[in-house]
């Protein structure tokens, strides 16, 4: 796997994970690899990914059953309200961008609708 050098890594991998419950790819209850497996497969210290883990854990994408592993959210209104607020934050910054690059609400919304 390829990481960029102007992040931590554990913080890529957070994002990696969080894209992957987004996308729907993986779903409430899902289990993830276990630390070592994750490791290999990412091919990183399994400290870095007990790292992530634990930051997954700490903001609720994630939790943890002793002796078994670690599991996706089980609430689908969760996974739910986190797709919205990704989407919602991609929004926000595109709209600052553009902004920024002094075009109006109107043309970014013409844009925006020719696209689709």
């Amino acid at each position: 796997m390829d990481f960029n050098k102007d992040q931590p890594i554990y913080i890529q991998l957070v994002d990696l994970i969080k894209m992957d419950i987004i996308s729907g790819k993986m779903k409430a209850a899902d289990k993830l690899p276990s630390i070592r497996e994750f490791a290999e497969e990412t091919m990183v210290n399994p400290n870095t990914v007990q790292k992530a883990y634990t930051e997954l854990e700490s903001r609720g994408y994630i939790f943890s059953k002793r002796g078994i592993g670690y599991f996706v959210n089980e609430d689908q209104e969760f996974i739910d309200n986190l797709k919205v607020s990704f989407l919602e934050n991609r929004i926000d910054e595109f709209i600052k961008d553009m902004s920024n690059l002094d075009y109006s609400k109107e043309t970014i919304i013409n844009k925006i609708k020719e696209r689709l």
